[in-house]
This record gives structure tokens, sequence and C-alpha cells, in this order.
């Protein structure tokens, strides 16, 4: 097998981590096609072809995340992860896909990160983690513990039905649709968040919205600013979570997207940046 075939093989699993790591499919694509050109230049004949590639993507993914915490200080207002599609997608991890762990990863450093997907998502043992990421072994034990901490910390109790998912998504659409502000403050816990990204390109909130009430109102007034534009909002699913695309003339604005946890809407994520929309929203 030559090694683009090899390469093509993997294909799937690196983007999987890239993307998990990166939360951008461009920036994703970006590690992938240099550890592509890594892998090709190399002239030495691999026992592990697969265990090859998937060093290299996670150690450019760290290197990647640590250089955007330094760009990520000079960001106008909330970054987010750039959305994909997943409707028809296998479900097979679909936890890990989820906007909302995704934004929980981001409380974890870039070795962290890599040490704790490669572990708990991705089934790697800690001597192959400890040889992907360059550390001990204890280092990678910690790093995985340590993260589970954090992530347990903020995590989901609950997860919702599909049942349960549909009937909230169908009642956010109805109370939006007539104007009901009560039916639609009704819908998230009082303690809700919403996360909005515009990335200084695009209209969004420069901080996290919190309480029901003021989330309602943003979103109620957000409807109003687009209806003279005859705007279309598509239902679907985003990251394995219901999902608003909402286009105007053929161009997507916005996605809108519903953490449901525990019979409410925890968290509302609207990603709005031009950067990270695109005529679509592609699946990985």
């Amino acid at each position: 097998m030559s090694r683009v075939e090899t390469f093509n093989e993997h294909r799937p699993l690196l983007m999987s981590i890239a993307y998990r790591m990166l939360g951008s499919r461009a920036d994703a694509e970006d590690a992938l096609q240099e550890t592509f050109l890594r892998y090709q230049a190399g002239a030495e004949e691999l026992e592990s072809p697969k265990a090859y590639l998937t060093t290299i993507v996670t150690r450019l993914c760290i290197d990647h995340l640590r250089s955007a915490r330094v760009q990520r200080e000079s960001y106008v207002g909330q970054w987010l992860p750039e959305p994909v599609a997943t409707t028809g997608v296998d479900i097979g991890m679909a936890e890990s896909l989820t906007m909302a762990f995704l934004v929980l990863l981001e409380n974890l450093s870039p070795a962290e990160r890599a040490a704790f997907l490669l572990h708990d998502i991705f089934d790697y043992d800690y001597t192959e983690i400890a040889q992907m990421t360059g550390k001990t072994e204890a280092n990678c034990r910690q790093m995985v513990r340590r993260a589970k901490q954090r992530i347990a910390a903020r995590q989901r109790r609950f997860d919702p039905s599909r049942e349960e998912t549909n009937r909230i998504t169908a009642r956010f659409v109805e109370t939006t649709r007539s104007g009901d502000l009560s039916g639609l403050i009704a819908l998230f816990s009082e303690d809700a968040v919403m996360t909005s990204d515009g990335g200084g390109k695009a209209q969004a909130a420069l901080n996290p919205v919190k309480g029901a009430d003021s989330i309602a109102r943003f979103v109620m007034g957000l409807l109003r600013k687009y209806e003279s534009l005859n705007p279309l909002h598509t239902l679907t699913e985003i990251n394995f979570q219901p999902a608003f695309i909402t286009t105007i003339s053929g161009r997507v604005v916005s996605v809108s997207i519903l953490d449901i946890r525990d019979g409410l809407i925890r968290n509302l994520f609207i990603v709005a940046n031009p950067d990270k929309l695109g005529a679509e929203i592609s699946p990985l």
C-alpha cells in the first residue's frame, strides 16, 4: 500500500482527533496537510503508520493550541468552535462532538486536552499516549485525571432523550414564531448561559448573556432585527445537538445550537462569525 493510500485510510481518525483538539475544521485540515507532508517526506519504513500519523497530528495540534491561546487574547468577543453538520452521521462518540463538550475542552491545557481525548475518546493506553505527547506515563495519567475532574464538574448530569429534545425544540420554534416571550423564558433554566461568537465581523454579544429572561429577550430582539431581511430558519442537527441555521439571500448568517439538559435549555450557542460559516455547514 502506498503512503497516500495509507494516509487516506487513517484520515477519518486523524480528522476526528484534530477537530476535537482545535475546534476548527479549517485548522484541522491544515494539521492534516502538514501531517501528510511529514509522512511523505519520511524515508524510514514504519512499524505502525497509524501510530506515527496520530503522533504527528497530536503534536501539531498541541503546538497550534499553544500559539492560538495568544491569538485568542485579541479575539473580539467570545470564541466558539466551528459548527459541523452531523445529520445522518454515525452517532459513535457523539457526545464528544457536541458544542457543549467542545466548549468544556477549552478549560484544559493543550497537553491535557490531547491526553484526555486520546485516552477517554479514542481508547489509547497510557504507554501510547506518552509516546504521542512526549510525556511520561505518570504525567499522562495525572493529566487525564485532572481533565476528568474539570470536565465532570461542568458536564451534564443526564442526557436528554430524543423525545425530550424534540419536544423542547418544537416548543422553542413555537414560542419564537408566535413572539411568546414568557413561553420562551420558561424553556431556559434560571442559570442558562448564551454564548455568541461574531469574531468582530458580525453582531454578537461580547460577553455571555446569563439568565432565562435576558436570553429570551436577546433571542426575540435578534429575530425582530432579521425579520425585514426575510430570513430562512432551518431546523437541523449541528454537532449532534438541535440547531437552527439562519440564511439570508442564500448566505448562512448564523447557527444557533441548543444544549438541552434535565428538561431545560442550559446553553444557547450562536455562531455568527462568517469565517466559521460557509455557504452550507459541512460534515467532518
